[in-house]
């Protein structure tokens, strides 16, 4: 008994590998109340410790398919304090972040891979004062109640994104060496 037309269709589209693109993990959102990003860095021997306080984040990704994730975080250097209002202008002056001309740190994820128990490496383009270098970001990520929480730490060297111009290029009074933490909470993730 011969099949009939729709029926035919039917069977042979079945058969037919799917040509649909694989479709994109949903975004998260990121729950400021939940995230922070800070820095430290040595200034004559003597840690001093920053904080960023205001910067957005954009997660696309999906813990079991990681390579087709994407992250995108953009800080807002106007807002980066040290504590002291003094040191928090100083901060804006042309010769540190020069806010007036660039307002934000951008970081844009090239790949995501994954490393196993819960750890991932983002690997992208990192911008500050118009300096683009490529970093590599190592990613631990937790879940709780609803809400997935992202932590790490980067080295970043700050003469690299001309932070500290002119004689503030001599590392012995502002190390070049930078550690950037950040915690970044975010609802709507898949379960890892």
């Amino acid at each position: 008994m011969a099949q009939s037309k729709p029926a035919a269709k039917a069977a042979a589209s079945a058969a037919a590998p799917s040509t649909a693109p694989a479709t994109a993990p949903a975004a998260a959102k990121l729950v400021p109340t939940g995230s922070d990003i800070t820095f430290t860095f040595k200034q004559m021997g003597v840690p001093v410790d920053g904080h960023f306080k205001r910067f957005d984040a954009q997660l696309a990704f999906d813990p079991k398919k990681p390579e087709t994730g994407k992250v995108s975080l953009a800080i807002d250097l106007s807002a980066a304090t040290l504590g002291d209002p003094a040191f928090d202008a100083e901060l804006l002056k042309p010769e540190w972040f020069n806010t007036k001309k660039v307002p934000q740190a951008t970081f844009q994820s090239t790949s995501i891979k994954a490393l196993g128990g819960g750890k991932f490496e983002a690997a992208g383009k990192l911008s500050i004062k118009g300096q683009v270098r490529d970093v590599v970001v190592p990613v631990t990520l937790a879940q709780a109640g609803g809400t997935t929480t992202a932590t790490g730490v980067v080295a970043i060297k700050r003469l690299d994104y001309n932070i500290g111009d002119g004689e503030w290029k001599d590392t012995s009074m502002v190390a070049n060496d930078v550690q950037v933490k950040f915690k970044l909470a975010f609802t709507g993730v898949a379960p890892l």
